[in-house]
C-alpha cells in the first residue's frame, strides 16, 4: 500500500494542502455497509483508507445512509462510520470510535 501524500488541486488548478489528520492508502478492497439494526446492506468499494476513514466508491451513492456499520471484507469486527462528504458515486467516511 503506497500512501497518498499529494496536495489536492481544485477545480481552478489551485493547489491547497492536505487537510485529513491521518496518512490515507490507496486500496482496492470489498466491503459491506450494514444499518437498520442488521436489516440493511450496501456492498461497495474501498478505494482508499487511513486510521480514521475511508473513500468508498458505489454506482450511486443516494442509498447510503448517514450513519452505519462499517465492514472490511476479512476484518473481524465492525467499525461504526459516519458519512463526512457525498458525491455522485463516492462518500468519505469517518470512523467513529
Amino acid at each position: 500500500m503506497e500512501p497518498i501524500t499529494q496536495n489536492s488541486i481544485g477545480i481552478d488548478g489551485e493547489v491547497f494542502a492536505e487537510r485529513r489528520g491521518a496518512l490515507r492508502h490507496r486500496v482496492l478492497k470489498s466491503a459491506t455497509l450494514r444499518y437498520n439494526r442488521g436489516y440493511g446492506a450496501l456492498e461497495c468499494i474501498v478505494r482508499n483508507l487511513s486510521d480514521t476513514g475511508a473513500r468508498l466508491a458505489f454506482g450511486e451513492t443516494a442509498a447510503v445512509p448517514t450513519e452505519f456499520d462499517f465492514w472490511l471484507n476479512g476484518s473481524d469486527a465492525p467499525m461504526r462510520a459516519v458519512v463526512r462528504w457525498r458525491g455522485l458515486e463516492s462518500v468519505g467516511i469517518e470512523f467513529i470510535k
